[in-house]
């Protein structure tokens, strides 16, 4: 495998993919303000947010990623709401009490993960979707285990935050088995929430 620059560069990896109808349905119930994407990539979250009228971070390692994730965002007429940052995710210093959406996805920084719930205003909403490990084995994603969630392990490393969706499932996607995992939590705490409606 190649670095993630020459996997963008070459196409390998998708150059404007659509974010998650989960993250979708749970910014409808939000107001605009800041927001934080974690390992952009090509911008999937970055410029969705940007669109719902976000002012974004967008972090990524990759120049590569970051050029992509410009250029979606001036094909929607976005760019001036993004701030694209060059950095590595799993080093970067996180700002405390920052943004009010955060969002990670098909990144997995478990190590990091207290940092970036920290970086959440109250009542701030994280978003987090990842590879899972399934039996049998998904194809889509990671070659190995080593960097996809057990079952369970992200649900355990949220609750501290509310929990508002949680969901594992598995799916064939040009033929090849997928699993993930997507979770929505929010910053608060106590015995008394206000809890989206179902849908």
């Amino acid at each position: 495998m190649g670095t993630w620059d020459e996997r963008f560069r070459s196409g390998e990896y998708p150059s404007d993919p659509d974010p998650s109808p989960v993250l979708r349905d749970y910014l409808e119930e939000t107001s605009p303000g800041r927001a934080l994407d974690v390992a952009c990539g090509t911008g999937r979250n970055a410029v969705f947010l940007a669109e719902r009228g976000y002012e974004v971070d967008a972090l990524d390692r990759s120049i590569e990623g970051l050029r992509l994730t410009r250029a979606n965002a001036t094909a929607r007429d976005v760019e001036d709401r993004l701030n694209l940052i060059q950095a590595d995710a799993t080093q970067f210093g996180y700002p405390a009490n920052r943004y009010d959406v955060v969002t990670i996805s098909f990144f997995r920084t478990l190590d990091r993960l207290s940092d970036i719930k920290r970086a959440l205003r109250p009542d701030g909403l994280l978003f987090y979707q990842h590879h899972l490990r399934s039996d049998p084995p998904a194809a889509v994603g990671p070659s190995t285990d080593r960097y996809r969630f057990c079952s369970n392990e992200l649900l355990h490393a949220c609750l501290d935050l509310t929990v508002l969706y949680y969901e594992e499932s598995s799916e064939l996607v040009d033929g090849k088995r997928s699993a993930t995992v997507e979770l929505v939590g929010r910053n608060s705490h106590g015995g008394t929430q206000a809890y989206p409606a179902r849908r």
